[in-house]
């Protein structure tokens, strides 16, 4: 139950409170007076887009609060989003100057998107503009599982069947990117196989090139060493005959002086040194070949290294192994993708026996109820001057299981004798839209737990014994729930519980929007003015007092 309303700064309103009570609420007022603007401010609280426009002064925020009492019913609601549970509650929505809007529940802060979860689920605000809702498949079979008693069963059915298109959702999307990754799979194949016959691990790239100038050079080296070894070993001039001389002399001599010792150590490791490097030059020189295959070899295997390099514009074998690895890795992806597609494909057959058992349920509750909601249907429009309407809820199958289960669902209607049934949103005229949503708003107050209700000007185009029958029929859905009805008609006003009365005031700057309760008194006195227009005549006071002494 809505149990209060406070809005601040918000279009032609300063600073208004409303305490509602239960049963029949009935605001009337004026054209103009400001009762949509009190809608606007309660749509915040259901998460509409907020407009700086609707700030009276932009120098203050908007503020916008409801309290709702709350009976047990709404605990699980409140647990699923994490939000503490009390028997009062209170929803906020503020606007800052800046523009920036900042939602509240219980104090708490929450996102735009929780608080019309739970909001929606607390008020229902119906507009006279809204009436095309009824030409809607989901507006259409909450009424038809409303009554039937299968709001859960299709509850429990839509999760599954969500479940059940999300692993199909990501299958088709592995499949796509399994698709794509196997356009470019023998392309990368032959990249992967090209760097793998390159032997890139036993390849040392500065060695090779060193192998290749080797034998590329070699017949030079040969003869250059050669006639270094014969000057090196020139009989009678010789260097190292030469050397060996020369280390006996100054071995003597650093007999004879100690202070030539260190000059003689010195020259005896230099000529070790120098045997070892001759002795070197020997092995090298005899290993070196001139081997024209060889060449060619080391030639072909210097030119793959280097075109790999170039291909990939990589400056190191070490970056030509980590691509090939890369590329592997593209192979292995694969086998996982495909991997992961049989398994949702799995998870998604799984589902589907459990599926359809719940949407043969569902299409049998619903046969089973569609009768009797016609049945219903056309006894509360017979009341509302429709005396000849017949409304028929037809079920179909649907080739495949869709988000409200194996059928399609169509409301088909004609309003007089003599004519066929026809599409609901072909058949029905604008005045009869009003009545039909009105029944249907009543057979769902009897079948639905449904939240505080808010009809604006649902009576819009009716009159006479007509709208006193709307009157009699809003009266009884409000023994089943709180329900605020926005009307001009006298006929409806006349039943309301509590009355109150949109009016604007004339400031001396600038006009404002207020609402204020009506005692008995000024309830005769309103509902008279309804009939009368602004002069309220004597016959218009006995007429007012005969509707609200009219017995229900």
């Amino acid at each position: 139950m809505l149990k209060k309303i406070f809005i601040q700064n918000f279009a032609l309103i300063d600073h208004l409170n409303i305490d509602l009570q239960e049963g029949l609420q009935v605001i009337t007022g004026e054209t103009g007076a400001g009762k949509s603007i009190i809608l606007g401010a309660l749509r915040l609280l259901r998460g509409e887009r907020a407009d700086l426009k609707m700030m009276a002064d932009p120098e203050k925020k908007c503020i916008v609060e409801a309290e709702f009492h709350l009976t047990d019913f709404y605990r699980d609601l409140f647990e699923k989003h994490q939000l503490d549970f009390d028997s009062t509650a209170y929803l906020r929505r503020e606007i800052g100057t800046n523009g920036k809007s900042r939602a509240f529940i219980n104090d708490s802060p929450v996102t735009l998107d929780l608080l019309k979860a739970v909001s929606s689920q607390l008020i229902d605000i119906h507009s006279q503009f809204q009436t095309s809702d009824l030409f809607t498949q989901e507006f259409q079979f909450a009424i038809l599982d409303s009554v039937a008693g299968s709001r859960d069963l299709r509850d429990n059915y839509q999760i599954l069947f969500r479940e059940m298109e999300s692993a199909r959702k990501r299958k088709q999307e592995k499949l796509q990117e399994l698709q794509s990754l196997q356009l470019q799979e023998d392309f990368q194949l032959h990249l992967f196989n090209e760097l793998s016959q390159a032997e890139l691990e036993t390849t040392d790239w500065e060695d090779l090139k060193q192998k290749y100038a080797t034998q590329q050079h070699a017949t030079q080296i040969v003869e250059l060493l050669s006639e270094a070894f014969q000057r090196i070993d020139m009989e009678g001039a010789g260097i190292l005959d030469g050397m060996g001389e020369l280390r006996v002399k100054l071995s003597k001599v650093a007999e004879l002086s100690h202070e030539f010792t260190e000059l003689y150590e010195r020259f005896e490791q230099n000529f070790l040194e120098f045997k070892d490097i001759v002795f070197e030059l020997q092995n090298k020189s005899e290993e070196i070949h001139v081997d024209p295959s060889a060449k060619q070899a080391l030639e072909e295997r210097i030119d793959r290294i280097h075109f790999l390099l170039q291909k990939h514009k990589a400056s190191e074998i070490s970056e030509l192994i980590a691509l090939r690895d890369s590329l592997g890795r593209g192979q292995e992806q694969i086998l996982q993708l495909q991997e992961e597609i049989a398994a949702l494909e799995l998870e998604s057959n799984k589902m589907q026996p459990a599926l359809e058992k719940s949407a043969a349920q569902l299409s049998a509750f619903r046969s089973k109820a569609a009768e009797k909601v016609s049945a219903r249907l056309e006894k509360i429009l017979s009341r509302l001057g429709l005396e000849k309407a017949k409304i028929q809820m037809q079920l179909t199958p649907l080739p495949q299981l869709g988000i409200y289960g194996q059928d399609k669902i169509e409301i088909l209607f004609q309003a007089n004798a003599g004519f066929d049934l026809r599409p609901i949103q072909e058949a029905v005229s604008g005045g009869e839209r009003s009545r039909v949503m009105l029944a249907i708003k009543y057979i769902l107050a009897e079948s639905a737990f449904l939240p505080t209700l808010i009809l604006d000007e649902i009576d819009t185009g009716v009159s006479g014994k007509i709208a006193e029958e709307m009157g009699v029929l809003m009266r009884e859905m409000a023994q089943q729930m709180q329900l605020v009805v926005i009307t001009h008609l006298a006929q409806v006003a006349a039943k309301g519980d509590h009355n109150y009365k949109v009016v604007k005031l004339q400031g001396a700057e600038r006009t404002t929007t207020t609402i204020i309760p009506l005692n008995a008194e000024e309830k005769l006195q309103e509902i008279a003015q309804l009939l009368s227009g602004a002069t309220v005549t004597a016959a218009a006071m006995e007429q007012a007092k005969a509707l609200i002494s009219t017995p229900m």
